[in-house]
Order: structure tokens, then C-alpha cells, then sequence
């Protein structure tokens, strides 16, 4: 591969610990339905696939049932839209390598299995010191991490050939996502 042209990252885990937000607002909503709620770290293991499954991890077994795993989704996200930067922070030594990465004019984009919504929050609040020419949070109508089809979004949108990127993550997810050549 030649020098990349531009790198995507992941967000989650990558440049934004955000670990101690999720599991509150989980457990908040556990808490509300009467199940047992985990120690924060534990939430380590339940992250990367996206919000509903963050969910489902984090209920009893026997309480997966679709419905109530969307009841507590919907009041997960009406929990974490009111507390999604109580504890939530930049990683120390992602600012510096931002300001590398841009200083050698690498483009910068950010494809996460967080809802779009607070994945484009995050970054603006966060991050809004660097510009990333394409910010995308899981959407409906998109696949998930590991599907390349985000990657190859980003690539179409920022008119460079996939084979230009290089991918930043964190999780066993972002592992597998393909590369978008």
C-alpha cells in the first residue's frame, strides 16, 4: 500500500473514552426495569455492535424478548441524549496525534456502531478542534461494523479510492471490518 491518503477512525474505545456514559445510562435503564445492573468495566465486553446490542448483552438472558429489548433501547436512548458527556473524554495522546495526522495532510473520517445521531454529536463536541470529512454513526439503513460498506461510503464521499485508507479501532469488531478495497 502507498502512503494513505486518509485514515478512518473509529470513535468508541478509539479516540473518545466513553465507556463510563454507556454503562450509566444502561444501568440507569436496567435499574428502571428491575434487572441487575454490571460494574462499568463490564461494559468493555458489551460495546462495538451497535446500540441494540449493546442492550441485549446487558439484560438477563431470559429477558430477551424483541419487544422489551426495544422498550429498554428506546429508553436507552433517551437516557444517554440526556448524559452522553457526564464522563466522556478525549484519550490522552489522540489530540497530538490529530494534530500529526491533519499537519501531514491526512484526511480524517470517523465510521462507528454508535447511532449516527451521537456519533455526529460526539465528534462536534469533542473533536470539533480537527476536521473530519466524513462522520458516520450507524443508521438503519446502513450495515454495521464489520461490513465494508461504510468504508466504502467515506471513500465515495471523500472521492478517494479505498485502497487509500487506512482504518483505526479498538474492538474485535473493527478488526473485521473489511478493508474497503
Amino acid at each position: 500500500m502507498a502512503k494513505p491518503k486518509a485514515i478512518i477512525f473509529d470513535l468508541d474505545g478509539t479516540l473518545l473514552d466513553t465507556l463510563a456514559d454507556l454503562g450509566n445510562s444502561v444501568n440507569r435503564v436496567l435499574s428502571a426495569n428491575q434487572f441487575p445492573t454490571h460494574e462499568i468495566e463490564a461494559y468493555r465486553y458489551f460495546i462495538g455492535d451497535g446500540a441494540k446490542m449493546l442492550i441485549q448483552r446487558a439484560m438477563p438472558e431470559d429477558q430477551r424478548e424483541e419487544t422489551l429489548i426495544q422498550k429498554c433501547l428506546q429508553a436507552f436512548k433517551a437516557d444517554y441524549e440526556k448524559n452522553w458527556r457526564n464522563q466522556t473524554s478525549i484519550y490522552p495522546g489522540v489530540a497530538d496525534l490529530l494534530n500529526s495526522l491533519s499537519s501531514q495532510g491526512l484526511k480524517l473520517a470517523v465510521l462507528s456502531n454508535k447511532p449516527h445521531d451521537f456519533t455526529v454529536q460526539c465528534v462536534q463536541h469533542f473533536l470539533s478542534e480537527w476536521t473530519f470529512e466524513v462522520v458516520l454513526g450507524q443508521h438503519p439503513s446502513r450495515p454495521k461494523k464489520p461490513d465494508p460498506a461504510g468504508a466504502l461510503r467515506i471513500a465515495g464521499q471523500m472521492k478517494i479510492e479505498p485502497d487509500s485508507f487506512c482504518y483505526a479501532g479498538d474492538s474485535a469488531v473493527d478488526m473485521k471490518t473489511e478493508s474497503p478495497a
